[in-house]
């Protein structure tokens, strides 16, 4: 059952984190950015929010806006979310995307080495 809860918990975050980055924060670069998933602890404290960005280069500055900003997001989520206590978030780079990427390209390269 907790299972259940956290697993409600991490969708809620994410779906709200997503709508108050997407609608409120503004970026003064171009760069597309997904929260690929939450994962937060079981006692309810922190919750870590993975972000993937596309240019991988831009990664960087987004992070530094983000964790900029933490304070103000934060605020927002509590305001948004009706539970106690509200995880605190925290901003980890994604690297399950890259890794599939780069394993896409090897794929790619050795695939078409194959057919010819």
């Amino acid at each position: 059952m907790p299972h259940l809860r956290i697993q409600r918990v991490n969708r809620l975050i994410q779906q709200e984190l997503s709508r108050i980055i997407l609608r409120e924060l503004d970026f003064s670069f171009d760069a597309l950015i997904t929260l690929t998933r939450v994962e937060t602890s079981g006692n309810l404290i922190q919750a870590k929010v993975y972000i993937s960005v596309i240019p991988e280069n831009d990664a960087k500055r987004v992070f530094f806006v983000l964790n900029q900003r933490i304070y103000w997001l934060q605020q927002k989520l509590n305001q948004r979310l009706k539970m106690r206590p509200v995880p605190r978030i925290k901003f980890l780079e994604e690297k399950k995307t890259s890794e599939a990427h780069k394993i896409e390209e090897i794929l790619e390269k050795t695939g078409s080495d194959f057919f010819i």
